[in-house]
């Protein structure tokens, strides 16, 4: 499936890339060549093929579930950048909705 320049503009704009008009081109092949793969697996024949959910054999053993108690919230925001009112402040990762999150 090829795919357009406007296409590989639109899913550059909602990964927060940009490209130069230069480099759109080679961009817009790549991301076409990616999807002809992906389509390609669609085609393999994958009947009477039964389902694998692991594969590895091993049983995982796990810890028992014990309460304990946590640590100071000063303790654990002592080496933390930024915090307002009692939490860890982190930088916005929307653009007012417009990138698609």
């Amino acid at each position: 499936m090829a795919i357009t320049n406007e296409e590989a503009q639109h899913v550059a704009k909602l990964a927060k890339l940009s490209f130069s008009t230069a480099e759109l081109p080679g961009f817009t092949k790549q991301m076409g060549k990616i999807i002809e793969m992906v389509e390609l697996l669609g085609e393999v024949e994958t009947a009477g093929v039964p389902l694998t959910v692991n594969v590895v054999d091993g049983i995982n053993v796990l810890r028992e579930d014990v309460v304990v108690p946590g640590m100071p919230r000063q303790e654990l925001l002592r080496n933390v950048p930024q915090t307002k009112d009692g939490y860890i402040k982190v930088p916005a990762i929307m653009d007012n909705g417009e990138a698609g999150a």
